[in-house]
């Protein structure tokens, strides 16, 4: 499974209030909450963001409160992958549970500039900036999590399990 797309780049700390405000929660409509994705830190981003872009960034991504709007937002925007120094555990779990990929690798966190075009692969972990022609190896994800990202999140790869 391999994805590809220019990247964002964000700091250390970008908290689920700066990935979708709280202003924007009187909804779960994924299509609302991309129109507003990003927006308190870069408010271009839901103008930019294509299918299949990356989102780079620095320590403790996620960090803040429990929402599940937040993974959402970013899926919704057509990010196909977070790859980040460290996540908050909380945003770890929502965004895995809503099949939304992200991979902890802080070498290409650090080295990914926006704009540049990057490839992942998770089966082997590979995540290759092409416009540098750097890459960089995080932990693939085992194949159990790689059917449930496929599936679309946890509910839909439970569902189909059955």
């Amino acid at each position: 499974m391999n994805r590809k797309g220019k990247a964002h780049k964000y700091g250390d700390n970008v908290d689920t209030d700066v990935i979708i405000p709280a202003r924007h929660l009187n909804t779960s409509e994924p299509a609302e909450l991309a129109a507003h994705c990003m927006e308190d830190i870069d408010a271009a981003f839901a103008g930019r963001a294509r299918p299949g872009d990356i989102i780079a960034a620095g320590r403790n991504f996620g960090c803040g409160s429990s929402r599940e709007h937040a993974p959402l937002a970013i899926k919704a925007s057509g990010v196909a992958c977070v790859v980040a120094e460290s996540f908050a555990r909380i945003f770890y779990r929502n965004a895995l549970n809503i099949g939304l990929p992200i991979l902890e690798c802080p070498a290409a966190a650090r080295a990914i500039s926006s704009g540049d075009e990057v490839s992942v692969d998770f089966e082997t972990g590979e995540i290759a900036d092409e416009t540098t022609g750097q890459t960089f190896k995080a932990e693939p994800f085992p194949p159990f999590m790689l059917d449930l990202i496929a599936a679309g999140g946890l509910a839909a790869y439970l569902k189909g399990r059955k």
